[in-house]
This record gives C-alpha cells, sequence and structure tokens, in this order.
C-alpha cells in the first residue's frame, strides 16, 4: 500500500452491529430457550452451514436457514422462501455460539417479523444444557 493512501475503513464493525442488534432482540437464556422448544407457537431457527449440522447435529425439527440465504428464504416473494416463515410465529434462532443468529434475528426484524428472539451462548449452549439434539448423520 502506497505511503500516502489510507486502508479501507469500515463504519460499524461486528462487535457494534452485535450490540445494536441485542438492544433490539429478546435473548433466551439456555434454559429458558430448552422451556420453549415444543411450543406450538415457537420455531427454532438454525442459522448454521449445513456442514456444521452435518458436524454437530441440529435441534430436531429446527427450520435451517442459513446466514447467507436467510433473507431470501424470509421474503415470500423470493423463489428460496420457506413457508415457515409465513406462519404466526416467534421465531427463535440458533447457531455456534449466538453471534450469527443474533444478527440473523435482528435482520428478520426489520424485514418485518415481530417476534424474534436469540439463544443466549448458541448450540454449543443448548447441547451443553441437555436441550434435544438430533445427532450428526453419518456422511459417505
Amino acid at each position: 500500500m502506497p505511503d500516502n493512501q489510507e486502508p479501507n475503513r469500515i463504519a460499524k464493525g461486528y462487535k457494534q452491529l452485535i450490540t445494536e442488534a441485542a438492544a433490539e432482540v429478546t435473548t433466551y437464556s439456555t434454559a429458558d430457550a430448552v422451556d420453549r422448544f415444543g411450543a406450538d407457537d415457537v420455531t427454532f431457527v438454525d442459522v448454521r452451514d449445513t456442514s456444521e449440522l452435518v458436524e454437530h447435529g441440529e435441534i430436531p425439527g429446527a427450520v435451517h436457514a442459513p446466514r447467507g440465504m436467510l433473507e431470501f428464504h424470509i421474503d415470500p416473494e423470493s423463489p428460496f422462501f420457506i413457508d415457515a416463515f409465513g406462519a404466526d410465529s416467534e421465531f427463535v434462532f440458533v447457531c455456534a455460539i449466538g453471534s450469527r443468529s443474533i444478527l440473523a434475528a435482528h435482520r428478520a426484524k426489520e424485514m418485518g417479523l415481530d417476534r424474534v428472539a436469540n439463544i443466549e451462548g448458541g448450540f454449543n449452549a443448548w447441547r451443553a444444557a441437555g436441550g434435544s439434539v438430533e445427532e450428526p448423520r453419518p456422511t459417505m
């Protein structure tokens, strides 16, 4: 880089984005999230990549909507829309440790889903707390 050129600067870093999202999104303790599991008006949404589900397992019945496609899965005008997002439900987002999922829940709220939440500590904390898990499927 030439001496007279400054490096690219971003307006907000991921930590600030997470802080802003946390101010607007409910975050359940792992115990509270485990208690909400199975309720008729709650839909768990796993935003981890497919490889993470294959390697670490998943919450039974959770909608898989990888973070990179989330907006397309939520928008009913998208060819990638997932019907579950059209339900009158609370959407509880989960990722590995809770960072991607809080950003995802915040984005879903921005898009118009009223009832969104995040799980503190993510899937790793869920598993450690004894939350229900479908174990990884063997791959060939």
